[in-house]
Formats: structure tokens, C-alpha cells, sequence
């Protein structure tokens, strides 16, 4: 599947766009809080001792049409690969995902090829993970999606224009 804004921004009130760095989700955020009027949310880690659960109830409960540019998903991939655990549990990631949905909402996983990714982040940033490194997190996105599925509708976009 390919990115398509206008289909999404017809159908979703809520949109998560959720993947691995460079991979194009602030692109197709500020796209759709530009183009479609929704109001784009950028999450970055939450600080230890923030409880991260109310913050992404909070957010999900702001009125208005949303896209976040990451969100709980992140915590549940990062969280066991950099620090050994998630801070969200499977029943809160569950009732996230099903707020999500309660708001005509969407889990849009953009992804590409780790090799497409690694050279995007290198041209990007100057730095990138291996492709070790990059296989781990696509295959912890996939695992987390696949699960997440169960409560909210879910989307895979191979976003290779991005990547």
C-alpha cells in the first residue's frame, strides 16, 4: 500500500503514524495538518517517572482531528530494545489502541526496507543504526503491530518514496 492522505483523511479522525526513524512520518504529518487541517502532535520520549499511560490517554482524548507523529506504539518497540522493557503494558496498550478506534481513528505503520532506511538516516543525519540494529527494530514494529491489530484497525505502508 501506498501513502494516501486524502483516502485517509476522508475516513480517519485519528491517525497514528508510527515506524522507525526516516521513514516518513513527520513528512506525512505536517502534510496532513497542512493540507486536511488536523492537528499534529510530535512525541518524543516521555521522561522517566511521567506517567506515560495518562499522557497518551490525554492526548488521545484532545478534541478536533489528530496525527501523531509517534505515539504509545514507539514505547512498546523501543522500550524492550533500548531499555529492556516497555513502560506500557499489553491491557494499556490495548485500551490505548481501543481509543484509537473509538475515535474513528487509525495505526498507520510506515516502513521500508532497512537498507532504505540506513541510507535515508546516513544522507539525513549523517549517522544511522546498522542494519543489524534496523532488522531488530522492523521486526519488533511488525510483532507490535500484529498485536495491536487485534484492537484497532491497522494499516502497513511501504513508504519507499520516503525511504
Amino acid at each position: 500500500m501506498t501513502p494516501d492522505l486524502a483516502t485517509w483523511a476522508d475516513r480517519y479522525e485519528v491517525i497514528v503514524l508510527e515506524g522507525g526513524d526516516g521513514v516518513g512520518k513527520t513528512t506525512h504529518a505536517t502534510a496532513l495538518a497542512a493540507t486536511y487541517g488536523y492537528q499534529r502532535i510530535h512525541a518524543t520520549r516521555t521522561p522517566e517517572g511521567v506517567d506515560l499511560f495518562e499522557r497518551h490517554r490525554t492526548v488521545l482524548a484532545l478534541p478536533g482531528r489528530l496525527v501523531l507523529d509517534r505515539s504509545f506504539v514507539s514505547e512498546l518497540v523501543y522500550g524492550p530494545l533500548l531499555y529492556g522493557h516497555a513502560r506500557l503494558t499489553s491491557s494499556q496498550a490495548a485500551e490505548l489502541a481501543g481509543m484509537v478506534t473509538a475515535r474513528r481513528g487509525v495505526l498507520i505503520h510506515l516502513t521500508a526496507r532497512p537498507e532504505q532506511i540506513r541510507a535515508r538516516l546516513l544522507a539525513r543525519d549523517g549517522t544511522a543504526p546498522t542494519l543489524d540494529q534496523l532488522h531488530r527494530l522492523t521486526s519488533r514494529y511488525l510483532t507490535v503491530f500484529a498485536d495491536l491489530a487485534r484492537h484497532a484497525t491497522v494499516l502497513t505502508v511501504a513508504n519507499v518514496e520516503a525511504a
